[in-house]
């Protein structure tokens, strides 16, 4: 039997092992085949084609132009590079504003891009939707606190979740989300405490960017580890490549950190 025939894909059931054995997850974002070995080769859990495709691969200024039909392409690549590592897509905005589309695209994306799964910012998002996902088999991760898809409701990127009726609400979508069928949680731009709450309370892996350590896992988007956005750094986002010589090596450093519980540290968080 060959090398790559003994390759194992990390599933749903794995993630929950590792939150349960208190295993980090580690997750990045990426777009095409070339970076998705890459990632897939450091050890990646699950690899997020992210609609941040907008910014960092189209050059435009928000996530909310990306397409059903970009997402499904960008997809494909990537589970062409990818042979452990889970395959996560973003259902871009407007995607899912009425159920009928919300089960088609989800469907397009499974069927037509080959994603293991797919991540729905909450807020444009109904509880119906997820419980009829599951019903359908289609594993669900919702992201909750900064959801880029409304910048313009939002007005900034900002730290959601600081006042105590806006994080009570967070800690009791949470809860919903997860008994409507969610498989995983992702926390964006959440106080530490906030985030450690909802990841005790839990049972379903919660992944964070910009939430803290107390999290069961971190995401990062690619482009801003490896230096090459030329567009703002986000706090709670590390240059890796500062410290590495190779873009490989790059992405083992993140891994690495994350699964020894080295990143992140205060000050890619927030209180």
């Amino acid at each position: 039997m060959s090398a790559q025939n003994d390759i194992k894909k990390v599933t749903l059931l794995d993630l929950q092992k590792q939150k349960k054995a208190g295993t980090k997850i580690a997750s990045l974002t990426a777009y095409d085949a070339g970076f998705a070995t890459v990632l897939d080769n450091a050890g990646i859990d699950f690899i997020l084609v992210g609609d941040s495709l907008g910014m960092v691969v189209q050059g435009r200024e928000t996530t909310i132009p990306v397409t059903i039909e970009d997402m499904i392409y960008h997809t494909q690549l990537v589970v062409r590079g990818c042979r452990r590592a889970m395959v996560m897509a973003d259902m871009p905005f407007m995607s899912y504003s009425s159920a009928q589309d919300c089960m088609h695209n989800a469907a397009r994306l499974m069927k037509e891009g080959g994603a293991e799964i797919v991540k729905l910012e909450w807020g444009e998002l109904e509880i119906s939707m997820v419980s009829r996902l599951t019903d359908c088999g289609i594993p669900v991760c919702a992201h909750l606190g900064l959801t880029p898809q409304a910048i313009h409701k939002f007005g900034a990127y900002r730290v959601q979740g600081r006042e105590d009726d806006a994080a009570k609400k967070m800690i009791d979508d949470a809860i919903a989300l997860e008994e409507a069928g969610a498989d995983i949680l992702l926390l964006e731009c959440v106080p530490m405490a906030l985030a450690a709450e909802i990841t005790r309370n839990a049972s379903v892996p919660v992944i964070g960017i910009g939430a803290g350590a107390d999290v069961d896992g971190q995401i990062l988007v690619l482009y801003d580890i490896l230096d090459i956005w030329p567009g703002k750094r986000t706090r709670f986002s590390k240059n890796y490549m500062a410290q590495a010589g190779s873009i490989q090596g790059a992405v083992e450093s993140f891994v690495n950190e994350v699964k020894q519980e080295q990143f992140p540290t205060p000050e890619y968080s927030f209180e």
